[in-house]
């Protein structure tokens, strides 16, 4: 192999694809990070038998080839070369990376040993970045971390016509959202079940610039993959059965209240600082007001009250304040609408534009109250 390339362009697509490689491989090949000089182009690739990556970039091709070289080395080197073209170059067992007066030798991986990438499924259809990005970011805020119930790890996701639908929960709280986007096929209706952690991981490092593409295998359900700029991702997907989760919404909220977002999540880190770990903080609405507070009678305490437009009876609720923070921040308009029932069903919340105007639900959060002393 022997290429001509762009310093700055082989910086990047070396940390976006070696970004997949673990920083303990199970296995010591996938340490590694494969290239291919073949038609003017250098392909890259990685996987770690969960996520693949694949991207490739123009260059100037001398002699075709192939090399695996260890893929956290490559991306340390190829961001320190100058900005300059650099050379690369396989002789026997080794590979030599030139650039302006430095030049880098590196081992050869045994090519031979590295598995194959999983095929690309069919396209499904395709939405602008960043409304891809911003459902990810809001559905993956209840994901949980339990590894040993696998499902709840993961986000639920519906491809229903023209609508996609996340979900995911950890039994305490529930996040969803919805989008449009443009299906290949309009009366498309299947379900996929992906890791958060790998969906977070693909919309981070998205050129938010271009669509993104979603290709899945209606007959052949394993996986799960995404194009956008050039740039391919594969993600294996969750083999298990999502809890039942929409009858937690309820039909009617007969007490909704309508707060401020900024100055409520201002109020609940400020009131949050006296409690405890794991100690609810506690909303008192009252007439067209909500009082917060924390703490206990014997220790530190806090309160804080805020203006509200509240419809229905009186109140109290009291939540996890990290559970509440991540899911009011998670809401991108500037008001939210709280939406319940009792005190201890779960509490919906929504985000509007005006304080008078109808709520998104393009966003729902669901959020169990946690139960609190007199």
């Amino acid at each position: 192999m022997k290429v001509e390339i762009d310093s700055a362009a082989l910086a990047d697509a070396v940390a976006w694809t070696t970004r997949v490689i673990d920083a303990r491989p199970a296995n010591p090949i996938l340490a590694g990070v494969q290239l291919e000089a073949i038609d003017g182009t250098l392909q890259l690739s990685a996987f770690n038998y969960e996520i693949s990556a694949r991207h490739h970039i123009e260059a100037g091709v001398d002699e075709p080839g192939t090399a695996l070289v260890l893929g956290k080395l490559l991306a340390d080197i190829t961001k320190s070369l100058p900005a300059e073209k650099t050379y690369l170059s396989t002789d026997g067992s080794t590979m030599t990376i030139s650039s302006g007066k430095s030049t880098f030798t590196l081992q050869l991986m045994p090519d031979s040993e590295y598995p194959d990438l999983p095929v690309v499924p069919a396209p499904l259809g395709q939405v602008d970045a960043p409304t891809f990005i911003q459902a990810v970011s809001q559905a993956t805020v209840a994901v949980s971390r339990e590894e040993n119930r696998p499902v709840l790890t993961g986000v639920r996701v519906q491809f229903e016509g023209d609508k996609v639908i996340m979900t995911a929960t950890d039994r305490f709280r529930l996040s969803r959202a919805t989008f449009t986007w443009s299906p290949q096929d309009t009366a498309t209706s299947t379900t996929t079940l992906v890791r958060g952690t790998l969906l977070r991981d693909v919309a981070r490092s998205l050129d938010d610039h271009q669509n993104v593409r979603i290709d899945f295998d209606v007959d052949s359900p394993t996986l799960l993959g995404f194009e956008n700029a050039g740039r391919v991702s594969t993600s294996q997907l969750i083999d298990g059965e999502f809890p039942a989760v929409d009858r937690l919404f309820a039909d009617e909220y007969p007490i909704q209240a309508i707060i401020d977002k900024q100055q409520l999540l201002a109020a609940i880190k400020r009131v949050a600082l006296v409690a405890e770990r794991n100690a609810p903080i506690r909303m008192v609405f009252s007439g067209q007001e909500v009082t917060l507070s924390a703490g206990a009678a014997d220790e530190a305490q806090a309160q804080e009250t805020l203006d509200i437009d509240m419809d229905g009876e009186d109140i109290t609720v009291a939540f996890n304040p990290s559970y509440l923070i991540e899911g009011l921040s998670a809401i991108t308009e500037p008001f939210v609408r709280m939406k319940m029932t009792t005190a201890v069903k779960p509490v919906e919340f929504n985000g509007q534009q005006e304080s008078d105007s109808d709520e998104s639900m393009d966003y729902r959060y669901l959020l169990v109250p946690m139960r609190f002393g007199a």
